[in-house]
């Protein structure tokens, strides 16, 4: 959830820092306070396009940061942000940071760490839903509603999809390298040339294993012949010379195993001693065999040289080391091999992929009918939730239907159709709000109350399946009045139950019901605007609600009106 936002520089928002808390929070105020500029400054946080006009006047940039606790591991949040190297889990914190220059640039952060816009609406879209009058949300993006469809299933049947999206995922590779392997004929062409040219001067190489290390092991000791011999001639002169190092620890031998026929402490002291010697004299044998079969030729470096030489041309080409170089020559000789049986192969993988795309086709359908299934008890949940919104008279379908396409595909019943990650379907939600009206899609209904209304029913559902740690509702309200807006305010704290829910509101059903009411208001100082917030406590709170209702001053009535309206929803929300 998000748990704190700073905003510096943004609009009329000189500087104002805002904590926010679990549950559902209102924001009221005046028109033109600043509320909905602090909706726009959490659109932009999480990825929404930005301009220079989002600066304050005379300043050279705008700053918006929020800090996100995200205390559910399996949060989808997790799998992104690690791909991206940055690491939440043990703190369960992350920081979104945003600078939009007078220029109209942006600079993207999360947790410090420099990031594409694209990144920042990523990770964004999945800890904030932001819903407004204005704006199309998923919930009215026709191509996500497959998406809400199979969150809602897979709260009764979770990874569905699984072995759909291992086959689909494997018939995708298969046709890459069909079609990679189905180029023209002049491309082959060149391509069987260059490799057996390739191979060709790899296999005159004649390279062998680890060749290029023994070289240059056998090139340093040449470089260092007399250095080396120096230093063994002085090692064995000083064991076996005029010093005779040896004879000394023959003697040492000889006192430590008189002495060990008194002692068995000196005993095994001697043992010890003697397993060392030995080993001593045996290394001093070695030494003198190697000095004698010493041998230095000059002839043998510059072969050595010339040889290192060209294996480091073939590296360049290659690969970093004579292994890769190996490795490499036999993928050029398994794809010539490839090339020269070209239609045996096509022919192979043109059955394969026919096996795996039938077997594809086959988890399709059957997803195809798990979704039908399930779209009935949706539309049932849905028309639930419709009624109890005083929509009651609504009808709401889930279209199931194949994603058919005249373009190249594969056949199922007759038809040509494309599968993709989600299978061969499209998922369409419709809705008639009066009787006798053709159900229309979701996007087409016009009515502000009638929208808002819907986008409640459907959130209430999905808000805890999609994983949105944040529900944003920017006077989605407008409209409504008496029981609707009392209906409206009661799913906004439902869905507060599961996800945090900011909501900016003008009636006094939803600020009654909320946990916690912050109030925006707009002062003037040395001829400058300021947008300040203050949570209000219980008496603000009774005050700011009475002029609600009254839409003007505060009076007596409304205030006990007020306290009555909070304490019947602080009735409804215990239980």
């Amino acid at each position: 959830m998000l748990t704190e936002l700073s905003i510096k520089n943004f609009a009329i928002i000189e500087e104002v820092s805002i904590t926010f808390q679990k549950g559902l929070t209102v924001l009221t105020g005046e028109t033109g306070a600043g509320k909905s500029i602090i909706i726009d400054a959490l659109g932009l946080l999480v990825g929404g396009r930005g301009s220079a006009e989002f600066v304050r006047h005379g300043e050279k940039k705008a700053e918006l940061e929020g800090l996100f606790i995200i205390e559910d591991n399996s949060h989808p949040i997790y799998e992104i942000t690690k791909e991206l190297g940055i690491d939440i889990k043990e703190d369960q914190m992350l920081v979104l940071h945003r600078t939009i220059s007078h220029t109209g640039k942006s600079i993207c952060r999360v947790n410090g760490k420099l990031t594409t816009l694209a990144i920042l609406k990523e990770i964004g879209q999945t800890l904030l839903d932001i819903h407004s009058q204005h704006e199309t949300q998923a919930l009215l993006n026709q191509e996500k509603h497959i998406d809400l469809l199979d969150f809602y299933y897979e709260t009764k049947k979770p990874k569905f999809k699984s072995d759909y999206v291992r086959l689909y995922t494997q018939y995708q590779e298969l046709k890459s390298k069909y079609e990679e392997k189905n180029k023209n004929e002049q491309e082959m062409a060149q391509r069987l040339d260059l490799l057996s040219f390739q191979l060709n001067e790899i296999q005159q190489a004649d390279l062998q294993p680890n060749e290029d290390e023994e070289l240059e092991n056998e090139r340093n000791e040449l470089q260092h012949f007399e250095q080396i011999f120096q230093n063994l001639n002085d090692a064995y002169n000083a064991l076996h010379g005029e010093q005779k190092a040896i004879d000394w620890l023959s003697h040492t031998a000889i006192h430590l195993e008189e002495a060990g026929e008194h002692s068995e402490e000196m005993k095994k002291v001697h043992e010890e001693y003697i397993n060392h010697y030995f080993i001593i004299e045996e290394l001093s044998y070695q030494i003198r065999q190697y000095l004698e079969g010493m041998e230095y030729e000059p002839k043998r470096l510059q072969i050595i040289e010339s040889r290192l030489n060209e294996i480091d041309q073939l590296k360049r080409k290659y690969g970093t080391s004579v292994e890769e170089i190996i490795e490499y020559s036999a993928k050029i000789e398994e794809e010539l091999d490839e090339i020269k049986n070209r239609d045996q192969h096509l022919m192979q993988l043109a059955e394969t992929m026919d096996e795996v795309s039938k077997d594809l086709i086959l988890e399709a359908k059957e997803i195809h009918q798990q979704r039908n299934k399930v779209a009935y008890e949706l539309e049932m949940a849905v028309m639930k939730e419709l009624k109890e919104l005083y929509l009651e008279k609504s009808n709401f379908k889930v279209g199931v239907d194949y994603h058919k396409t005249g373009r190249e595909g594969l056949e199922l019943n007759g038809l040509q159709v494309k599968p993709n990650r989600n299978g061969i379907d499209q998922v369409r939600f419709y809705i008639s709000t009066n009787p006798g009206e053709p159900l229309k899609e979701l996007h087409k209904v016009v009515s502000g109350g009638e929208m808002s209304r819907i986008m409640l029913a459907l959130k209430n559902i999905f808000s805890k399946h999609q994983g949105i740690t944040s529900v944003i509702f920017d006077e989605v309200d407008t409209g409504v009045s008496g029981r609707v807006a009392q209906a409206m305010a009661e799913k906004m704290y439902n869905i507060s139950i599961g996800s945090q829910v900011l909501c900016i509101s003008h009636l006094p059903q939803v600020a009654s019901i909320a946990d916690h009411h912050l109030k925006i208001e707009k002062t003037v100082q040395k001829n400058r605007t300021h947008t300040v917030v203050n949570e209000l406590t219980m008496d603000e709170r009774v005050a700011e609600i009475g002029k609600m209702m009254t839409g003007t001053s505060l009076t007596n009535a409304s205030k006990t009106h007020a306290k009555e309206l909070i304490k019947m929803n602080e009735t409804f929300k215990q239980g």
